[in-house]
């Protein structure tokens, strides 16, 4: 279940009671008449089957509520009541299948911003990256993948290809660029100063690595787990399962690709640059197009859930 607080001004509360009391997966609705201060208005508040919130939220942004008040969802994370195992029981679909795109295209939005962390997060997993290179560790190649933030910016791609948002994909197209070449560049000093020191004694990095080998080394098979990962992680994203996010960043090799680069310019191990440049751009392309054709099958197929669930309520 969703939680849902509507600021109501302008004297449409009764429409927008009506519209909440009208629907199957709407229940416990209790209003607070003048409560609101700023917005001024009154307070609607009710208990939304996550189903059904694509509905409630289209219906309430038509009586312009979004504009002149304001509406908010949250997740309840424990609700005892009859009432509410009846809404989500009438409401059409299955609520851990339900893709709240409003909440998505928020969330897209965030993740295209170029922040600190974002740029902190990505070049700690390179230098974990990098590390893993020089002494061939696939522990540190996994921790590199858990680290690294940028399938956030891959997602808010695919989302912004899906809805033709060509600022969307701009603004995350550069977060991704940029994040990359700060945390590319950082690792690269960092793996010179290291050299300078004495804390890298070696010339160039192993000329074996049967463990770590594969992140200069794309093939087919880096192609479907590009393809494979981007479609896990997002349905992780808009199923609202996030404990699955964590196993799609262990598929993919982006962020080791990119350490490796840094620490293969560093020692001048031109042969592994080339290699680590394809895997990454590999990795990225998969993910993008893989996370564009999930959204788009789950929005033809929610599409055919709403309409069947429509008829089957006039029926």
């Amino acid at each position: 279940m969703l939680h849902l607080r509507v600021i109501v001004p302008g004297g449409r509360t009764d429409l927008v009671c009506e519209l909440l009391a009208g629907h199957h997966g709407v229940t416990n609705m209790v209003v607070l008449p003048g409560a609101a201060r700023q917005p001024e208005g009154d307070v609607v508040m009710a208990d939304v089957a996550r189903e059904a919130a694509n509905e409630i939220i289209e219906e309430l942004q038509r009586l312009g509520i979004d504009r002149d008040g304001s509406i908010a969802m949250e997740r309840v994370d424990l609700s005892l009541s009859d009432a509410a195992e009846t809404a989500e029981r009438e409401a059409p679909g299955h609520g851990t299948d339900a893709v709240v795109w409003e909440e998505l295209d928020r969330r897209t939005a965030e993740d295209a911003r170029l922040t600190w962390s974002f740029v902190a997060f990505l070049a700690l997993s390179m230098q974990l990256a990098a590390i893993a290179a020089l002494i061939d560790s696939p522990i540190l190649i996994v921790g590199a993948m858990v680290l690294g933030p940028e399938f956030g910016t891959v997602a808010a791609i695919s989302y912004g290809i899906l809805v033709a948002d060509a600022r969307r994909i701009g603004a995350a197209a550069r977060t991704l660029a940029v994040g990359f070449l700060i945390a590319m560049v950082i690792t690269f000093v960092c793996a010179l100063v290291s050299k300078w020191i004495g804390v890298i004694q070696l010339d160039e990095l192993p000329s074996s690595r049967p463990l770590t080998g594969f992140v200069y080394k794309p093939d087919r098979w880096s192609f479907i787990v590009a393809i494979l990962a981007g479609a896990a992680g997002v349905l992780s994203l808009t199923a609202d399962k996030s404990s699955a996010l964590v196993g799609a960043f262990i598929s993919v090799t982006t962020v080791p690709a990119a350490g490796n680069i840094a620490v293969a310019v560093a020692l001048r191990h031109w042969h592994e640059v080339s290699g680590s440049f394809l895997q990454l751009g590999v990795n990225l392309a998969g993910m993008v197009i893989a996370g564009v054709v999930t959204l788009l099958v789950q929005k033809a197929l929610w599409g055919f859930v709403r309409k069947r669930g429509t008829r089957t309520s006039t029926g």
